[in-house]
């Protein structure tokens, strides 16, 4: 009986082997920790419902503990609202009743599980894994979920946190560690695939990036460089919504500058782009805070229909008040006209671009305006309820397939990252 329970032990390790694959299922008298367990800390209004046990996963291995070889791995056609998806808080967790067995071996090379993911920092290559393995057990025996952001590592205690870097983009993403693999040399980490739609790894397959180690006192320090005071509210109110990163940064942007292509300007524009702000600087997308720093630096400010402390003006040329313009009602009316229309029929080998997806409508009217200011007219926003949320997708096209590329060059440069083909 020991024999037989210490293979399967070994089988559940080796699962990962080839391609990520999973762990056995619980011995017989151990009973699988719940599946909510997976999602304590990743699951807080995310548009895609939790993942539950595939019971007909359970099993096929072969000789060497390979879950069902000759079977391949394969991905969705798209992730299109990975923008929702929230990031796992990084808390204390206990470490796993299963997965974290130290030392360990597999195909003859030995592991030892860590004390702490604190201080761990190591660069190479990340791959993901997708369907095969959704709603299998992992060797935690928790349930992988393609559609949150957790990760499998081999020497990362279970459960634990990570920051993956993509050094390729500076894409990043906070992982929630739950697996063991991948065990083939060079690589560091297999992602889930949604943790791989994120930072742009999904269509290679693999990645170069950087793993960094978090613990909650990490998230305490973070969170306290970027906290906002906020009041309580008694348990039995309804939370807010969650506004997601890209929500928050279109949010600071001032909407006279992406409306801009909808009036004639009356004297050509500055050579100087010191008062233009990149959304995106050293490959790493910018703050709402970083962008209110760079606003006050140069002393410039969003119009809020305040008082404020006006310049002293030669009492000799009297000053032309410019035509009030009314940010909101600008930036509804330009939404109305390109939201409002329905999908143009595309050609054989037209593309559709996703740039992003909102929580907020306000938001997205906002990048909507931006993208239109910025003369890329195709673009228009779609509301769809995903698992009983409304959220709105800002896309452009239908394009000519042989144009996407430079488009997508042009809207990564706006600083919304780099958007994605979907289907309409």
């Amino acid at each position: 009986m020991k024999r037989i329970a210490l293979l399967a032990f070994v089988g559940a390790l080796v699962a990962c082997g080839s391609a990520p694959k999973k762990a056995a299922p619980p011995a017989a008298g151990h009973a699988p920790p719940s599946s909510s367990s997976s999602r304590t800390a990743g699951r807080r209004g995310s548009p895609y419902a939790p993942a539950q046990e595939d019971l007909s996963k359970r099993g096929d291995y072969t000789a060497g503990g390979l879950y069902a070889p000759g079977v391949r791995d394969s991905a969705p056609e798209g992730l299109e609202d990975v923008d929702l998806i929230p990031e796992p808080d990084v808390v204390d967790e206990p470490r796993s009743r299963y997965g974290n067995r130290s030392p360990y071996q597999v195909l003859g090379k030995s592991y030892r599980v860590l004390d702490s993911a604190e201080g761990y920092d190591e660069e190479g290559t990340a791959s993901f894994y997708g369907n095969k393995f959704h709603r299998r057990r992992t060797s935690s025996l928790e349930v992988y979920d393609m559609y949150a952001f957790s990760a499998a590592h081999k020497t990362l205690p279970l459960p634990s946190y990570a920051r993956v870097t993509n050094l390729d983009n500076g894409k990043s993403v906070i992982v929630r560690v739950n697996d063991r693999g991948p065990f083939h040399d060079g690589r560091v980490i297999d992602l889930s695939y949604a943790a791989a739609v994120k930072l742009g790894i999904d269509r290679k397959g693999t990645g170069n990036v950087r793993v960094q180690g978090l613990t909650a006192a990490d998230a305490k320090h973070r969170d306290a460089d970027t906290r906002v005071a906020t009041p309580q509210m008694p348990a039995s109110m309804p939370r807010p919504r969650q506004d997601t990163a890209i929500d928050k940064l279109v949010a600071a942007l001032p909407i006279a500058s992406a409306s801009a292509a909808e009036r004639k300007p009356e004297a050509p524009p500055p050579a100087n782009t010191d008062y233009r702000f990149d959304m995106r600087q050293d490959g790493k997308p910018m703050t709402v805070k970083e962008f209110d720093a760079w606003m006050k630096a140069r002393k410039v400010s969003v119009a809020t229909g305040k008082p404020g402390k006006l310049e002293r003006v030669d009492a000799k040329v009297k000053p032309v008040a410019p035509e009030p313009v009314a940010p909101k009602a600008a930036e509804a009316a330009v939404a109305s006209r390109i939201a409002s229309q329905p999908a143009p029929a595309g050609k054989a080998g037209d593309v559709t671009l996703q740039v992003a997806s909102f929580a907020s409508e306000q938001n997205a009217s906002r990048a909507l305006t931006m993208l239109r200011g910025a003369g890329i007219d195709d673009a228009r926003l779609q509301d769809a309820q995903v698992n009983g949320q409304k959220l709105w997708r800002l896309r452009v096209g239908p394009v000519r397939g042989d144009s996407a590329t430079e488009l997508a060059g042009r809207i990564a440069g706006l600083g919304f990252g780099q958007p994605r083909v979907v289907k309409d």
